[in-house]
């Protein structure tokens, strides 16, 4: 379950606008906005939800659920971030 509040937390930590995350996760803003809209879990098509967490947890987010839902960005170095985020690593 990922509330509309951790997804505008894990995209603030990276430091990205509503456009940026549309653009890498190849959605439209209007999707983003939705999501992050929703004040408990995103109701959303699974495939787009998916599409859009996988380019946040490329880039080295981390989406917590047990106890309190959170976010927290892994400590991985630049280069390597870079590489996740543009999909080149595994």
């Amino acid at each position: 379950m990922i509330t509309g509040r951790q997804l505008r937390a894990a995209r603030a930590l990276m430091g990205w606008e509503q456009a940026e995350l549309a653009r890498r996760a190849r959605v439209a803003i209007g999707t983003i906005r939705r999501m992050e809209s929703f004040e408990r879990q995103i109701g959303s098509r699974t495939s787009t939800l998916s599409q859009v967490l996988s380019t946040l947890e490329r880039a080295g987010i981390e989406f917590l659920n047990s106890g309190s839902p959170g976010v927290r960005l892994h400590p991985v170095a630049p280069a390597e971030r870079r590489k996740k985020a543009s999909g080149l690593a595994p």
